[in-house]
C-alpha cells in the first residue's frame, strides 16, 4: 500500500494554478475530507469565478459553475432541492467578499446547511492583481499602487469574524496553508465543516489563508513567509464559532 495517494475525489486533470499557489493544497484537503467521510457519491460542489473557475475539472463529484459571487445562492438552491446531498461552495476573496458579499451574508443569516471553502489570498488573482476587500493595509496592488490606505480604500474585511456573529452560522474557522503543521490543522477544519453539514447544524465556513506569488510579486517561499508574517497578524487563526 502506498503511503501517499491521490484522493479519489480528485480527477487526474493537472492543476492550472501558478507555481507556489496554494489552491492546489486546498483542493486536496477538500478531496481528502470527501474521501474520509465517504460522501463522494452524494457531494455537489459549486465552482466560482476567479482563479478556481475551473474547479469542476478537478473534483471527482458533481459540480456546478456559478456566476461571479453567486455560489452561495446556487448552493442554497441545490441543497434545498436535494437536501440529502452534501453541497459545498469553493470561493476566493474577490468572489465571496466583494461581488458576492450579499449572497454569503444572506446564506449565513438563513443558516443554510452548506459548507463554504473560502480562499483568502488578499488580492484579485485571475484578473491581474487588483485590490480586494481582504487586501492588507499598506499592501500594493495594481489598483492601490501606493499601498492600501484606510482613508482612501477603507479597511480589510474580516469575513469569518463578521459571519460568526450571525445566528445561522454553526461553524466558522480561519486556518492557513503556509507550512505543514498548519496544513494539517486546515485539513481538520475542512473536514469539520463537512461534518457540520452532515449533522444538519447549519451554515459552515472555513477561511484558508492562501498565497499568490504571481500577483504579490514574490517567490513561492517569500509568499509563504508573507502569509505568516503579514497576513496572520491581520487575520488571526482560530475557531470563531462552533455550535
Amino acid at each position: 500500500m502506498a503511503a501517499f495517494e491521490k484522493p479519489k475525489a480528485l480527477t487526474d486533470a493537472p492543476f492550472h494554478y501558478c507555481p507556489g499557489c496554494t489552491h492546489g493544497i486546498a483542493h486536496r484537503l477538500v478531496a481528502e475530507a470527501i474521501d474520509e467521510l465517504g460522501i463522494q457519491g452524494k457531494t455537489i460542489g459549486i465552482a466560482p469565478v476567479g482563479c478556481a473557475v475551473f474547479a469542476y475539472n478537478y473534483f471527482n463529484c458533481d459540480m456546478q459553475e456559478a456566476s461571479h459571487g453567486r455560489a452561495p445562492a446556487v448552493a442554497t438552491g441545490i441543497k434545498r432541492a436535494l437536501p440529502d446531498r452534501v453541497v459545498f461552495s469553493y470561493q476566493g476573496d474577490g468572489d465571496l467578499a466583494s461581488i458576492g458579499a450579499a449572497e454569503i451574508v444572506s446564506a449565513a443569516a438563513r443558516g443554510e446547511k452548506i459548507t463554504v471553502i473560502f480562499i483568502n489570498n488578499a488580492i484579485y488573482g485571475m484578473t491581474g492583481g487588483q485590490m480586494a476587500p481582504t487586501t492588507l493595509l499598506g499592501q500594493k496592488t495594481t489598483t492601490s499602487p501606493y499601498g492600501r490606505n484606510q482613508d482612501i480604500q477603507g479597511y480589510p474585511i474580516r469575513m469569518v469574524e463578521m459571519l460568526s456573529q450571525l445566528d445561522g452560522v454553526a461553524y466558522a474557522e480561519r486556518v492557513s496553508m503556509h507550512n505543514y503543521p498548519n496544513v494539517l490543522k486546515a485539513k481538520k477544519a475542512v473536514k469539520k465543516a463537512f461534518e457540520t453539514q452532515l449533522a444538519g447544524k447549519g451554515f459552515a465556513i472555513v477561511e484558508l489563508l492562501s498565497s499568490c506569488p504571481t500577483n504579490w510579486g514574490k517567490s513561492p517561499v517569500e509568499a509563504l513567509k508573507f502569509i505568516e508574517e503579514e497576513m496572520i497578524p491581520q487575520y488571526p487563526l482560530g475557531v470563531y464559532k462552533e455550535v
